[in-house]
């Protein structure tokens, strides 16, 4: 799975954290049962957010519910509660569509596995597949997936035309456009179409992020191998970036402050602090020697269970439930 959002179970505590891995398996068992098994390979945490959103506004007497889900791997072969209905379909759709057209721009790349010659036809295939797939569902949900698949086209080409000088944002644009319609047809779908505008602003911005935080991440692979990367392609500033990124946060905050929701709470975590700490993570990872860089922390006797006992001097004489909170600011505890 991937993703920006990485939440820490512990920050968003035991109901908070049930109902987001309700959302995420529940999207993986729309994958599955829309498309196929072989579509549970589009499964992102990114793409939960939707579910979420669309959740949120619902009123209660319309608010999809829940199903047990049999066991898994990837929950220790536990049974699950799991989302279901129309939200976690929206947001598998538009989970795979965006990962088709990923797996389209490797394989026309020759980049990663799907770029290998004896698996590029292969690669191709399965991405049409995918796009007509969801299309079809799309259609079923009221959403034109071909929003999605023009932006991923236009992207295309402004990545060809960009130099020093560009404008980031101008590169970014198609990827905003995308996730801006993905947010706001959440809205249309929980029958709350007032919503509509302020969150297509706020995945506008999330959009923005997460394709920032892309080049981030991967600025130094693509240097090491040839590949293009916005940020260097524009010769942007890794400060620039960063305020643009954490621009964006705020701007999503004041977004969703003009929507209506009947429980924001999972809302404001991810879109929030759990957005606020994947900027902090991004940056502090792929540029450590920057003033922003978290530093390691050292091995306590005392912690949370999440980090294992490696506080940070920022809480170091915490208490264990503090602790947590504290430690995953300022080091990827990878829970």
């Amino acid at each position: 799975m991937f993703g920006i959002i990485r939440p820490c179970r512990h920050r968003l505590g035991g109901e908070l954290g049930a109902a987001w891995r309700a959302h995420l398996c529940g999207m993986c068992l729309a994958l599955r049962d829309d498309h196929g098994q072989v579509a549970r390979l589009a499964t992102n945490y990114d793409g939960l957010v939707i579910s979420v959103l669309a959740e949120a506004q619902a009123p209660a007497v319309t608010r999809p519910g829940r199903r047990v889900a049999g066991p898994c791997p990837l929950r220790g072969m536990r049974r699950a509660q799991v989302a279901t209905g129309d939200c976690a379909r929206l947001a598998a759709t538009v989970s795979l569509v965006l990962a088709a057209a990923k797996v389209r721009d490797h394989a026309a790349d020759g980049d990663g596995i799907a770029g290998r010659p004896g698996l590029r036809h292969a690669a191709m295939a399965l991405a049409r597949d995918w796009e007509a797939r969801g299309a079809g569902i799309g259609t079923e949900l009221g959403f034109d997936t071909a929003i999605l698949t023009e932006a991923v086209s236009r992207q295309e080409s402004l990545e060809a035309h960009a130099g020093p000088g560009t404008p980031l944002l101008a590169v970014t644009e198609p990827t905003e456009t995308a996730t801006g319609a993905a947010f706001g047809h959440t809205a249309v779908l929980a029958g709350q179409p007032g919503n509509e505008a302020a969150l297509a602003e706020a995945g506008r911005l999330f959009g923005r992020i997460a394709h920032l935080l892309d080049a981030v991440e991967d600025q130094a692979a693509d240097a090491a191998r040839g590949a293009w990367n916005p940020i260097t392609a524009t010769g942007t500033p890794v400060s620039e970036v960063r305020r643009l990124c954490e621009d964006a946060v705020t701007g999503i905050g004041l977004a969703l402050a003009d929507a209506d929701f009947t429980d924001r709470r999972l809302v404001d975590a991810l879109l929030g602090s759990e957005l606020r700490a994947a900027v902090h993570r991004a940056f502090g990872a792929a540029y450590a020697e920057g003033p922003a860089a978290p530093e390691k922390g050292r091995r306590r006797r005392r912690g949370c269970g999440c980090c294992r006992g490696r506080c940070c001097d920022a809480c170091v004489d915490a208490a264990p439930e503090a602790c947590c909170s504290a430690c995953c600011e300022n080091i990827d505890c990878s829970c």
